[in-house]
């Protein structure tokens, strides 16, 4: 998997450019990350529950971290 995806992802969320994270969402390969800039850019937006909003930035957090960690995994469905 090409790292480059997830230090995107890193920068943008860390520089809240949210129009450049969105734009990652669509053309990356990982369709867990994908899923994951989905669902914070959506709490973002239209939660008003600060805490959901945390949750959902965690999570991508925590999932870049994992995918950094372990690159020998596969997290894209090979078609």
């Amino acid at each position: 998997m090409n790292n480059v995806d997830y230090d995107k992802a890193l920068y943008y969320t860390h520089r809240s450019q949210w129009d450049n994270l969105l734009i990652l969402m669509v053309r990356t390969k990982d369709d867990f990350l994908s899923k994951k800039i989905e669902h914070f850019l959506h709490a973002y937006n239209f939660e008003n529950d600060y805490k959901e909003v945390e949750k959902q930035l965690y999570s991508l957090l925590r999932y870049i971290d994992h995918a950094v960690e372990y690159p020998e995994l596969e997290y894209v469905q090979q078609i």
